[in-house]
This record gives C-alpha cells, structure tokens and sequence, in this order.
C-alpha cells in the first residue's frame, strides 16, 4: 500500500526524492523496490575496510585518496567516486554506503559489501580483506534484518527486485605472479586455476539466487598485466605483461560460458556482463578519444608508470608524486582508476549496446 513520498538523509550527505513509504512500517522504499547491492574487490570498495582489523595495504582512508569529489578520504581506492557511486547515481539511488559502517543506515536502497583485496576464494588475502562468500553472508543477514524489520513479504520483494553487482577475480590471480622472478608466471594449470575461481563465484551467484535474487551484474577482469604497479616491475618497463592478461582472457571466457548455463538452468534468472576488458585496452589504445593523455601513468605513486604503490606515503615508501591534473589519468594510483574514468566504466555498465555489456545493461535489468 502507498502513502506519502519522503525525502531521506543519508550520512554522506546525499539526498533522494523516493517514490513512497509503506504505511505499515516507518521506511520509505525505492520506486518499485528496485536497490542495488554491491558485492566485490577494490574496484567497488568504498570503505568496508576502514572498519576491519587490516593492514594499511588494503586501506585508502588517507590523503590524497578521495581529494577532488568528497573533500575527504572515504575509503574509495580514487580521487573521488568509486564505479559503484555512479552507478547508483544512474539509477537515481543515492550513493550507497558501506555495509560495515556505524552509523545507522537504513540498506533498502542497497548497500556495498566489497572489499578491497577481495577474491573469489577465501585465501586471497586471506584474514586480511572480506571474501565474497563472506559478503554473500552478510547479504543474508541483512534479508533478515528486512524480514524482521519490514516483514517477509516485502523482504522477499526487495531481495528479488534489486540488482546484484559484481566486480571480482583480478586479486585471486594476483596469487599466480611470482615476485622472485620479475613477474614470470609460474607454470601451472591456468585454466585449471580460473575454474576454481569461476566455480566459487558461481557458488555465490547461487546462494544469492536462492536467497530470491534474480538480476545479477559483472564486471569482467580487465588487462591486469598493463595496471602501472604490474607495468613497473616487467623487465623491460615498456610493455604490459601479456601472460598476466592473458589469464584475464581466460577467466571473462569461462564466466560468460558459466553465466549463459546458468541462465538456462535458473528459471528468472538475468544477468549482464560489461567487458571490461575491451573497455580498458580501448581507453590504453586510444586514450585522447576520452581525454586522457598517457594511460599508461597514474596520476599518485612514485617510480616507472608511478607503479611503486606508494600512493599517500603509507605503504613503506614515504615519498611520492601527485599530477596536477588527475582528469587526465585513467589511473589514479599504480592500480585504480580515477574519478573521471569510473563515470565512463559506470555508464558502459548502464547504458552499454551489446558490444560492450550483454545481453542486457544494468539499465535493461532495473527495468525487468
């Protein structure tokens, strides 16, 4: 039943018009009940890690990160907005807080569980960073916390209507580099290894599904081997590490194959992919097309490609150089990218056609 519409406040500042509260219950849900939630890596945090006992490795809640649109450093691994922020702001949610935050925050907007350093198996970064299958918990916690809260029947709606986010994968094939032999891979079974981590997040995937989800988006793994901190440590510093993003390939082959089974096994089941991937090494190989100038630099660290991850001076190396115009980098420091990148990304990831994002954009799944 509808009532009045409501203006909530949320702690970060950002105010959104809803469409009506529940007379039953004091909370005002989003138009249709369609929220957003956020589970993944570094490329989504946007400070769950400044609320769990890490090191300062997995952590971005210092200075320069978050200094041009937040004023303040949020946790975000950028100078401002996280993809996920702008996502939100694409749907006409408002940006979505961590989910280990504090403060009280009402989560029927959705809410981000990644992590930064996170993988798709458990020991990536094991006991220092928040897994994925721990933040699917956290996502069944919260349907309760709803079904106590609001109860079941609109729980079920919410949990159902929303759209699941994943960016996930890139730190689980981190583990494979071997830093003894200026990043040759070890040999092993690549593809025996992506199907492991294809395997754990299909297991993710399904527990969500059960738990009544229904539209899920991905983020594909980008070229890894031309990030600036994988750049500066090739042998020859000039060249991206071509077996690195090979193993990418490897991975975004396997989870498009995985996705589509599962379309066909799961009866309402609808996801979308944006190739990241693609999106990237377009941006590398033509980068004056979305006005950057040389792709290949980040903007904060120090060293070749400023890829030495001393980003803010807390990560064992004190010194470190900051551009003067961080609009011109992709990559804000020598692994993430900037403000102005994670606009372009999000609106591939809204608004993509289906050489970028299929068989539907995030947009096209709000919509169902």
């Amino acid at each position: 039943m509808r009532g009045l519409s409501c203006l909530l406040v949320f702690s970060l500042g950002i105010f959104i018009q809803v469409s009506y509260c529940h007379s039953s219950v004091t909370t005002c849900l989003p138009e249709k009940n369609a929220a957003l939630f956020i589970l993944g890596d570094s490329l989504f945090d946007n400070g769950n890690n400044n609320y769990i006992n890490t090191t300062i490795s997995y952590q971005a809640n210092y200075y320069p990160y978050g200094e041009t649109f937040f004023k303040y450093p949020s946790g975000r691994f950028s100078d401002g907005r996280m993809i996920p922020d702008v996502v939100a702001e694409l749907a006409k949610l408002p940006i979505l807080p961590p989910y280990l935050h504090p403060g009280r925050v009402e989560h029927v907007y959705g809410v981000n569980f990644a992590s930064g350093g996170a993988g798709a198996l458990r020991e990536t970064a094991q006991g220092f960073v928040i897994d994925l299958k721990t933040q699917a918990i956290y996502l069944k916690d919260l349907k309760n916390v709803f079904s106590q809260r609001l109860g079941k029947a609109i729980a079920e709606d919410i949990v159902s209507k929303s759209v699941y986010l994943f960016s996930i994968g890139g730190n689980d094939y981190g583990s494979l580099l071997n830093p003894d032999s200026n990043l040759v891979l070890p040999p092993g079974d690549h593809q025996g290894f992506v199907d492991i981590v294809i395997g754990n997040l299909t297991d993710v995937v399904r527990e969500i599904y059960n738990l009544g989800g229904r539209k899920f988006g991905f983020a594909n793994v980008g070229p890894i081997g031309c990030l600036p901190a994988v750049r500066a440590l090739v042998k020859n510093g000039s060249t991206c590490l071509e077996e690195f993003s090979a193993i990418a390939r490897l991975h975004n082959a396997a989870l498009s194959k995985r996705l589509y089974e599962l379309e066909k096994q799961l009866k309402g089941f609808k996801y979308s992919v944006t190739d990241f991937y693609a999106i990237f090494s377009e941006m590398l190989n033509n980068p004056t097309k979305y006005g950057f100038k040389d792709p290949s630099v980040a903007c904060c660290g120090g060293g070749l490609y400023r890829g030495d991850q001393s980003c803010g001076g807390n990560k064992g190396i004190k010194e470190y150089e900051l551009c003067d115009n961080v609009n011109e980098h992709l990559f804000f420091d020598s692994n993430h990218v900037t403000d102005r990148a994670s606009q372009y990304f999000a609106d591939f990831i809204w608004n993509g056609n289906h050489t970028v994002t299929s068989p539907y954009n995030l947009k096209q799944l709000f919509q169902f």
